[in-house]
């Protein structure tokens, strides 16, 4: 009965790493894809592999008239302008933040016994922040694809559709490639 409890406290500790080390990754990644940085696969932006709003570079093909650059320009700087503000404002703060959130998973993950209510609280705190940075994300697409035309927009559909079709085609081939 002990050897059963003791399998159950490792695999909840698991658990719990892995639910607080997945918003830590996907958080990073969602800084990064639009406007933050390089992000992404191979430094494409968007949301790894597959998924994503490869803004820039899809706009490229849709014909873009010079309003709608300058107003793309625009945005991309207003939420370059946004990001920096954001990540400049108090640094100290947001450090400490990092560390204690650093220092409550550890203290989670390395307790005699396991405080699943704590590990509930922490995880949901950190879901909720990813949450609200995937909203921003989100708001800030909406934004720009809101310049487009209809046409536009049918253009970027069928770009999109093509690109995660490729993409899926590719690890298909990978998955293929590694199962020999």
């Amino acid at each position: 009965m002990n050897h059963i409890r003791v399998k159950i406290m490792k695999m909840s500790k698991k658990l719990v790493i892995a639910a607080t080390v997945l918003p830590l990754v996907l958080g990073s990644a969602s800084a990064l894809a639009y406007g933050g940085g390089k992000g992404g696969h191979h430094g494409k932006g968007g949301e790894g592999m597959c998924g994503g709003f490869d803004g820039k570079r899809m706009f490229r093909e849709l014909d873009l008239t010079d309003a709608q650059k300058d107003q793309m320009k625009e945005l991309r700087q207003a939420n370059r302008d946004a990001m920096h503000a954001k990540f400049s404002g108090d640094f100290a703060t947001k450090q400490a933040e990092m560390q204690a959130r650093q220092q409550k998973m550890q203290d989670l993950v390395l307790a005699d016994s396991f405080d699943a209510d704590a590990a509930n609280a922490l995880a949901s705190e950190m879901v909720q922040q990813q949450t609200e940075r995937r909203v921003q994300m989100l708001e800030r697409q909406h934004e720009m694809l809101n310049i487009l035309t209809p046409e536009q927009k049918v253009k970027f559909k069928e770009l999109q559709k093509e690109r995660m079709e490729r993409c899926f085609s590719k690890m298909e081939s990978r998955a293929a490639k590694h199962a020999n």
